[in-house]
Parts: C-alpha cells; structure tokens; sequence
C-alpha cells in the first residue's frame, strides 16, 4: 500500500539521505563498529549536508524547516542502513534539538545550537541512572543551589551517545517532592564531568553508550533549561515525540530486515527449489508482511497526528509498544529463514536482530507502555 504521509519534497530529501549514506556511511560502518563509536568525521559530514540542523531556525544555522516529517525520512533511512545511526543523530536531531527548540534561552540557543547543527556539537540525554529507568521520578542525582551556583553530583548509566557528547541534557533533583526535577544544559569540559568506558552491549556496537558521573560540578542559572523545579514535566510533554521516534525507527528497520529476507528466501535453494517456495516460508512471510502494513498505517497516522500537535501520548505508546514488539518478532522470524547463517555475526540479518532486543527496554519498557495503556482504559492500580 502507497504511503500518503509524505509529498515530493520529502522523497527528493529521502533521495538525498540515500545518497548520503551511501557515500559517507556505509563505507565506514564496519571501523564504527569495531571501534563502538561514529566518529566526528561522519557528524561533521552530516552537519555539512544540512541533515542535523532540519528544524533550526536560520539565524542559527539550521534549515529552518518546520515539517518534521523531514526528520522522519532522515530517521527511518538511518535505521535502515544501521539502527545505531539512528539512535545516535536521531538522538541528536529528533530529541535534543527540540529541548533546546522549545525551552532554551536566546543566549543557550546562540551558544549551542549552531555548533550542533553543523556537527561540531554531539549531544546526548541524561536521564536513565542505575536505580532509576523507567521509572523518572526515582531520580537520585542532584543539583544544590550555592550562592549563585548549582552543584551537581550523581550519576547517570546506558546514555547513547556518552563518550562523545560535549552537551548533555541532564535531568536532576533539585527538591523534596518527587516531581522536583530540574533539567541542566551542561557541558561536558566542566571540571567534575567525568565519561566512564564505553559499555559492552549485544547489539547497536556503533553507538557509543557511556556512564557518566558528576562530582561537584559547578552551574549557574545560565545552565537551566526550562524553569527550576519543571523538568518533570518538560520531560513528559516531549515523551510522545521521543516514542514515536522509536516507533517509526523500529518499524524501519524491521521493514529493511524484511526485504533481505525476502531477497535471500528467492535465492537460498533446498531440496531442489527456493526455500520461499516452501509453505512455512510463504506463510511467515505473509504474516510478516500483514504487521508491518498494519503497524505503518498506525504509525503513518501518529506522525500525522504528531504533525498537527495532537499526537496524544497514550497513542504515542501504542506505537512504540506494538513496533517494537513486532519488530523483534518479525526479525526473529527472518533470522530462523536464514538458518544456520542467520546466527552468524558476519550477516546483517544476525546484527539486526541483535540491535533490535534493546528496543523493548529504551523510551520506556515495553511493560511500562502497557501500564500506560491500561490506566488510559480506567484500569488504574487501586491503591
């Protein structure tokens, strides 16, 4: 079925993204992998093709465009040359950017976001720590106010990203009630900010995914993002655009394991005949191919939504629940076509399903999504 979300603009960009990868990506994703981080060579080429600065005014840099739909085709072609890339400057582009869009200062917008349009600025979020997931009013990391000053201490775990970044938005305690939640702009050469090693996952090994910790850091009011004590609910209001941003990237990247399988099913020959010619193989593949037409209309229909303002965050976990549950269904199924080859790590299929596991534990747990969706059905916990 024809998707109608997008115009000619958007498939003449999605053409350019192409290009891009093909050039300045794909060539070097082996060495990314290896070295577990993408390196600022590649950011500094994206910046140069205007890929990272889509909805940044001009004055700073940007493209000034207002369509996200833009960073959508940039996403979804990311996921499907490498999911990583799109965790990393999907990160960077269609999560970071907006926190400094809608909440920064004119002078935090004059100071960052033209480095970071231009790649010369990595970002990352810090919110995730390691006794608080999921669950955000957990946090334990805090900022004390001194005289003029924040001092910030605690740390922070599993921040795509992390290595790299020279701003990270940091999310700390700054009062006694759980709400009280302040988000920092913080630059990572302040004296206190400290990377630990990059950590050693199962999948996404291009992305760089860090610990980090702060020790005394000192921050002023300058510092602040959004108003003190409002970080709690700044984060909530943009969780629907970071879950649909899962969502769409999750079902990208299941639709281009999807079309290798295919591929490899019309080729791969037993028993005197394409493996595709069995009914198993054409059985699940039709089925494959019936969820994700599903699942890309509902989806189609959240960045719509989304487009307009009125993309709801139930409907926004919807979408990253399902995606990413068939995500990693489908991805299995393609592997399990691919036979003993699917679990060898040299295959794209192998790392695909690799990557896609974390998928049901980022932006939120899968269980969490269905917690959300429940009490939206009047099925709140009694207590």
């Amino acid at each position: 079925m024809e998707r109608t979300l997008f115009d000619q603009d958007h498939g003449l960009f999605r053409e350019t993204v192409q290009g891009f990868i093909t050039r300045s990506v794909t060539p070097h994703l082996e060495r990314f992998r290896r070295e577990r981080v993408i390196e600022r060579a590649l950011w500094l080429a994206a910046g140069e093709q205007g890929l990272l600065g889509i909805e940044v005014p001009e004055r700073f840099g940007g493209t000034g465009v207002s369509d996200p739909r833009f960073v959508v085709v940039l996403c979804e072609e990311l996921a499907r040359a490498r999911l990583a890339l799109a965790s990393c400057l999907g990160m960077h582009v269609d999560v970071v950017v907006p926190y400094l869009l809608e909440l920064g200062t004119e002078e935090q917008q004059e100071r960052w976001l033209p480095g970071m349009c231009t790649g010369e600025v990595i970002t990352a979020l810090a919110m995730t720590e390691p006794d608080a997931g999921s669950d955000l009013a957990a946090l334990r990391t805090r900022a004390v106010r001194k005289g003029e000053r924040w001092i910030l201490n605690g740390s922070k775990t599993f921040i795509t990203n992390g290595t790299c970044a020279d701003l990270t938005i940091v999310a700390a305690r700054t009062g006694e009630a759980r709400s009280a939640i302040t988000l920092f702009a913080v630059d990572s050469a302040l004296h206190g900010y400290t990377v630990g090693g990059k950590l050693s996952k199962i999948g996404q090994h291009e992305a760089d995914t860090a610990e980090l910790s702060f020790n005394d850091v000192e921050l002023t009011d300058a510092d602040v993002l959004g108003e003190v004590d409002g970080g709690w609910r700044h984060m909530l209001d943009r969780l629907p655009r970071e879950r649909l941003h899962a969502a769409y990237v999750n079902l990208a990247h299941a639709e281009a394991a999807f079309e290798v399988t295919l591929e490899h099913v019309k080729a791969r020959r037993a028993f005197g005949r394409p493996i595709g010619s069995f009914q198993n193989s054409r059985f699940a593949l039709a089925e494959a191919a019936v969820e994700l037409e599903l699942a890309r209309a509902y989806v189609d229909r959240c960045i719509g939504e989304h487009v307009a303002g009125r993309l709801s965050g139930i409907d926004a976990a919807k979408a990253k629940y399902y995606t990413a549950e068939i995500q990693n269904r489908i991805i299995d199924t393609c592997l399990q076509l691919h036979g003993g080859y699917g679990y060898m790590d040299e295959y794209a299929i192998a790392r695909a399903w690799a990557d896609a596991r974390v998928t049901r534990i980022y932006a939120g747990s899968n269980e969490i999504m269905r917690e959300i969706i429940g009490r939206s059905l009047g099925l709140g916990d009694p207590r």
